[in-house]
């Protein structure tokens, strides 16, 4: 059972830390480059631990509410590229909102506690996936060019005439 202070906590912890929030768009980055969001569900998923990053393994895991599982075979396609994925059923305890006096908790101000039950998919990731990933996403996106214009090149026929074209251009007309 988790608690939604300690998810909270979590989420400024990544925001907090620089290498935390790069490792988890590198994480999203592989998601999204393995296509693991076109199966159902997948793109809903909500942080409630990670990133824990490990000598070898960056894992996280994703919380969904019970009715809208993510397809497993999103789950299954990360498998192929060493993934280790589970799924848990388990229940989170979130405050009530408070529409009436029966809402709150005896003595305080503060509303009732509710368990609301939730799926939990822990995903393990290879550091040498996302490392692979993000090189070729680099690649992508910085491209340099393949050569330099040589300025030592000798002028071709059709440089010189165009070079003349402005000065018959610029002859009064008669």
């Amino acid at each position: 059972m988790r608690d939604i202070e300690d998810i909270l906590k979590n989420i400024e912890s990544v925001y907090d830390s620089n290498t935390s929030f790069n490792v988890l768009k590198d994480f999203e980055r592989v998601l999204d480059s393995l296509d693991v969001y076109v199966y159902d569900n997948w793109s809903d998923g909500e942080l409630c631990e990670g990133p824990n990053i490990e000598r070898h393994w960056v894992s996280c895991c994703f919380m969904w509410d019970r009715d809208s599982m993510p397809d497993p075979m999103g789950g299954k396609r990360l498998l192929d590229y060493d993934c280790k994925v589970s799924y848990e059923k388990t229940s989170i305890i979130e405050p009530r909102k408070i529409k009436s006096q029966d809402d709150f908790r005896p003595n305080t101000k503060k509303g009732k506690l509710d368990r609301k039950p939730v799926w939990v998919v822990t995903i393990q990731m290879p550091k040498r996936l996302i490392a692979d990933i993000y090189s070729g996403y680099y690649e992508d996106v910085y491209i340099e060019p393949t050569q330099t214009p040589e300025t030592n090149a000798e002028p071709q026929a059709a440089d010189t005439a165009a070079a003349a074209a402005p000065e018959a251009a610029e002859a009064p007309a008669v």
